[in-house]
């Protein structure tokens, strides 16, 4: 598979880099970024992509207006390449912008270093949904629990604060209504 990339990528180096060459690096730069590496493989089909469209095999579909008119026939073919070519790039380009490939490559990129540094073994599927969704879901429940316990003790807290209150209240009308009623019996 690294023969693969470094094909397609262009790179010319070997599995193991030799002393003194910076290969080794230009191979780890290029696993690390992806766009880069998107974009090097992208260019590299497109190079490859317009080679199978040669002049001779373009020629060999026209053949009688080929032999009329060789100059017409390998000006249409320029143009008919450098159009192609275009439409290529202009697909690649609105495909990587409607996906928005450069961040989320880039956010894989970033993923794939933090996992590095992660001593934790990813997380792999058992084979068996139920399982792994339960496994997915549980934690989130969990935390959600947790944070509603936290919110219902506040709430259970400031309830009994203004119970309390109320109770003060009550007392404070209870002790206003027996004023009141003393201070009537002693107009009485």
């Amino acid at each position: 598979s690294e023969q693969q990339t470094n094909e397609a990528t262009g790179d010319v180096c070997s599995q193991e880099p030799k002393p003194g060459s910076d290969c080794g690096t230009e191979e780890s730069e290029a696993r690390v970024n992806r766009y880069k590496l998107f974009e090097k493989v992208m260019q590299k089909s497109l190079e490859k992509f317009i080679d199978l469209a040669s002049f001779n095999r373009f020629t060999s579909m026209f053949r009688p207006l080929y032999k009329k008119n060789p100059q017409k026939i390998e000006n249409i073919h320029k143009q008919f390449m450098e159009e192609l070519k275009k439409a290529v790039q202009d697909a690649i380009g609105a495909l990587v912008e409607e996906g928005q490939l450069e961040v989320k490559l880039g956010e894989l990129d970033k993923l794939e270093r933090a996992a590095k540094d992660s001593p934790s073994p990813a997380w792999r599927p058992s084979g068996i949904p139920e399982q792994d969704f339960c496994s997915f879901l549980m934690p989130y429940y969990q935390k959600q629990e947790a944070y509603m316990r936290v919110e219902l003790k506040k709430i259970q807290a400031e309830n009994a604060a203004l119970a309390q209150k109320v109770q003060e209240g009550r007392e404070s009308i209870a002790e206003t209504e027996r004023h009141i009623c003393s201070a009537v019996d002693e107009w009485k």
